[in-house]
């Protein structure tokens, strides 16, 4: 893989909640993004490293992105600049972290339910679905797919 490429992550998320008077009843929104950006890709120590800038709409200011990712059993997202989190996905595993904003901070967990990566000579494909918990409370059903490529060629896969 060279150095150059683009990153194609595509998310979806179920938003639920239960209101304590109406334990009943459940609210869900789908929301769905895709975004397809030029990164930088590096292979050391036996890990695949992915750096992109984010641009954050209506404010000044980049997200600084790193991903990080250790074989078929760990993915590392950190960010900084706007927004500061280091979110860490395992299989069957929760994981908590503090997710800084610029209104303020919030306690996230990630529960990761399932995780696939495939790596070939010229392409990653990762997909992991987990249970997003905001302040110990849940929050959103999600799956993330990220897709890497060289710049240039074709083929990329949202």
């Amino acid at each position: 893989m060279t150095k150059d490429v683009l990153i194609s992550i595509s998310g979806l998320h179920t938003e639920t909640w239960n209101d304590k008077a109406y334990e009943a009843m459940a609210y869900e929104e789908d929301g769905a993004i895709e975004v397809v950006t030029p990164a930088n890709y590096y292979w050391k120590n036996g890990k695949h490293y992915v750096l992109y800038d984010e641009v954050v709409e209506g404010m000044a200011g980049t997200i600084k992105n790193k991903i990080k990712i250790t074989g078929n059993e760990r993915i590392e997202i950190m960010k900084t600049g706007l927004s500061n989190a280091h979110m860490v996905f395992e299989k069957d595993k929760k994981n908590l972290t503090y997710y800084e904003m610029p209104l303020g901070q919030i306690l996230v967990s990630v529960n990761t339910r399932k995780m696939e990566v495939d790596v070939t000579e010229h392409n990653i494909d990762v997909m992991v679905e987990y249970e997003l918990d905001v302040n110990h409370e849940p929050l959103a059903d999600c799956q993330i797919r990220m897709n890497i490529v060289p710049r240039g060629k074709t083929g990329l896969q949202p």
